[in-house]
């Protein structure tokens, strides 16, 4: 499913995978979220509700810009740097298109369907 971001007034566009987490997250949509950073390597934002993870890999590693659920606290994570290790309860659900380096200092993020 194609997705359009608009992070701090700039639009990307965003591609979910189809996994169950990935459409639970679509059913949500639009969403306009505030972030925080974390780690100096994402950014994070609270989710409304937590998201389906039935059928979920126990872990993955997050590379620059993945899109991402992190099933223990039940927050979207946007990652601009890799996590560069494998994290229990990181499920990753899509990928932001082209460059990734905007999410450094983005403070908002508005996530809807693409037509």
């Amino acid at each position: 499913m194609n997705i359009r971001l608009t992070i701090d007034g700039h639009r990307a566009s965003a591609t979910l995978n189809d996994s169950a987490t990935a459409r639970d997250l679509a059913a949500l949509l639009p969403l306009t979220l505030n972030l925080r950073d974390f780690h100096r390597t994402e950014k994070i934002a609270d989710l409304p509700r937590r998201l389906d993870t039935s059928g979920a890999p126990d872990a993955a590693e997050a590379k620059p810009g993945d899109l991402a659920y992190y099933a223990p606290w039940g927050n979207l994570a946007l990652y601009y740097r890799g996590s560069g290790s494998s994290d229990s309860g990181l499920i990753i659900l899509g990928r932001v298109n082209g460059d990734t380096e905007r999410l450094a200092n983005a403070t908002k993020v508005t996530i809807e369907a693409a037509s």
